[in-house]
């Protein structure tokens, strides 16, 4: 991934993410995502969601694509021991690792995880909820988007990583990719686009996109 700030910046505000909150546990997360080139959101965006489930007290979160927890952990600081944080992901590995870290940072109290697709855990859970985060592949982003739209409480969040996609929703392409990762990557441009777009003119729902690390889009219900 491409970042879309100057490294200097992106540097800058994961610093002062380190200076408000150092936990040896999340050091060892992010290490092995850097070991094994695992896609995780990293320090500022995990600061942010936290930021924004805070901000609205929210105490029922569902993650739609979780992977071994990382922002999980910003999520659960977040809601509390008596809050709810549902995570989803397809490899029953990451839900094992998922508890062993969340539990070694003591943060696994409000984390329930199932293992399977993202949009069937999200029926699994009943009710209205605060937040959903959507993380999942790409090219699920506006099914996930219909599927969550109606389970927010007005007040509640829709969150939703790489939104920008290295600038491609802009016609932007990063260059030097090999050729293999820039067809894959700009075959899924347009479902980002698309579920962007409907948000964007959804009268229930007033949104922005934050431009940190590769794009956050912030839908807040209204009505």
């Amino acid at each position: 991934m491409r970042p879309l700030l100057p490294r200097e910046v992106d540097g800058y505000l994961v610093e002062l993410v380190k200076a408000q909150h150092a936990d040896q546990v999340l050091t060892e997360m992010e290490s092995r995502a850097d070991e094994l080139r695992f896609p995780i959101v990293g320090r500022a965006v995990g600061r942010f969601l936290e930021l924004q489930a805070r901000a609205i007290g929210a105490r029922r979160v569902v993650e739609l694509g979780s992977g071994y927890g990382y922002s999980a952990y910003w999520f659960a600081r977040a809601v509390g021991e008596d809050g709810e944080v549902v995570c989803t992901d397809a490899d029953p590995a990451n839900a094992r690792l998922a508890e062993n870290y969340l539990r070694r940072a003591g943060l696994w109290a409000p984390v329930r995880y199932l293992v399977g697709d993202a949009l069937a855990g999200l029926a699994e859970v009943d009710g209205e909820l605060d937040v959903v985060y959507c993380d999942i592949d790409k090219d699920g982003y506006p099914g996930a988007w219909a599927a969550a739209a109606e389970r927010l409480r007005v007040g509640g969040l829709f969150l939703c990583d790489n939104v920008l996609w290295d600038g491609r929703v802009a016609g932007l392409a990063p260059e030097g990719e090999p050729a293999e990762v820039a067809a894959s990557r700009a075959s899924v441009t347009d479902a980002i686009v698309a579920m962007s777009r409907e948000i964007a003119s959804d009268p229930r729902y007033v949104s922005s996109v934050v431009p940190i690390r590769d794009g956050v889009l912030v839908a807040l219900r209204v009505a």
